[in-house]
């Protein structure tokens, strides 16, 4: 079901797994609303999936955030994005029905995912970054404690150098993640096997945040 409410067009997929968290899915530079459905169904079969196009412009390419240059972001718009986008999660999660949902992003998906996750951690039940980078140079202390983050990079990816997916890998799990940090043969093309680890990250920790917000 597509929609244009809410502040952000999107689409939502109900699901038809109980035990299976609700995916926020957030796709990269040029995407859309539909870009990552299949890929949520791939990693969380039976998954309500809640999927916003990025509201940001960049020569006709829809983003989260703006950013200076590669790799530099405007990190005032980062902020404010950020909290937009976790406003109209809080008010999907209301119109849906759903709990608190896993971020799965790729990108500059992923990158606005880490941004929440540091800014309004209590929005998110976890998340699977893709080819994160660290979104804020001087975030503020979150508390993320046991929160469940996957982190999947890529070692011979020519955006993101390793040594900032690793500096946020350990930003999140300094603010109490419970953080996955695997680094794969390969760039920043998503590959089968982020599949497969976003599938048997899910399964190992997915049901039990669903269980967590239910019993809350």
């Amino acid at each position: 079901m597509m929609s244009n409410d809410l502040t952000f067009i999107h689409r939502f997929e109900s699901g038809n797994r109980l035990e299976a968290p609700p995916l926020l899915l957030l796709h990269g530079t040029g995407g859309d609303e539909n870009d990552l459905l299949s890929l949520g169904q791939t990693v969380s079969p039976g998954s309500a999936l809640l999927s916003p196009r990025g509201q940001v412009l960049e020569q006709g390419m829809p983003r989260f955030f703006r950013r200076l240059s590669e790799g530099v972001f405007d990190e005032d718009d980062v902020r404010r994005r950020a909290n937009e986008l976790a406003d109209f999660v809080e008010a999907a999660r209301a119109r849906y029905g759903i709990a608190a949902p896993v971020a799965l992003g790729y990108s500059n998906g992923a990158n606005i995912a880490a941004a929440m996750l540091l800014l309004r951690p209590d929005v998110l039940a976890g998340a699977i970054l893709l080819r994160a980078m660290v979104p804020l140079s001087q975030p503020s202390q979150a508390d993320l404690r046991d929160k469940p983050v996957l982190i999947v990079s890529g070692k011979l990816d020519p955006i993101i150098p390793a040594s900032n997916s690793a500096q946020l890998a350990a930003l999140l799990a300094n603010a109490g993640a419970n953080v996955q940090h695997p680094v794969l043969p390969t760039g920043h093309q998503l590959t089968q096997t982020d599949l497969t680890l976003g599938r048997e990250w899910i399964k190992a920790v997915g049901f039990l945040q669903a269980e967590k917000t239910e019993m809350a």
